[in-house]
């Protein structure tokens, strides 16, 4: 069977670096395993389809619920509805800390709003800064 009859997409994937990176962290570097390019290239495909499995049953419980937006509660009640119930968990603590580091970059978004400075203007400080910075270790 090919891709296209699983509803696959040639041009969906996964940073390649970053899933071998993931991979060889969680491997065990003592047990002196190999991790091919090839599995990796198979992983990848597995996580893709996972994703795109999840996605479609969240889109279905958003339009169900008359939403046009997939929320966060729609993929916990996919993953539940597809038997992936035990990630629940995990997928609520990554959804925790996504907010939180949301709301630094709001703080950092409010904070340039109110320094009343122009994007030049700050641009300038920055250009003194760095310049006054290479002076010193020079």
């Amino acid at each position: 069977m090919s891709d296209h009859e699983f509803g696959g997409n040639d041009d969906l994937s996964l940073p390649k670096a970053t899933v071998q990176k993931i991979v060889s962290e969680i491997l065990p570097s003592s047990a002196g395993i190999a991790f091919s390019k090839e599995a990796r290239d198979v992983l990848i495909e597995c996580c893709v389809e996972f994703i795109t499995l999840v996605s479609s049953e969240a889109n279905d419980i958003s339009e169900k619920d008359s939403k046009k937006t997939i929320a966060c509660d729609h993929i916990t009640k996919a993953l539940d509805r597809l038997g992936f119930g035990e990630y629940v968990p995990a997928v609520m603590e990554a959804a925790a800390e996504h907010k939180e580091v949301q709301k630094g970059r709001e703080k950092k978004a409010n904070k340039f709003e109110q320094s009343g400075m122009t994007l030049e203007e700050l641009e300038r400080l920055q250009q003194e800064q760095f310049a006054a910075a290479a002076a010193r270790h020079t």
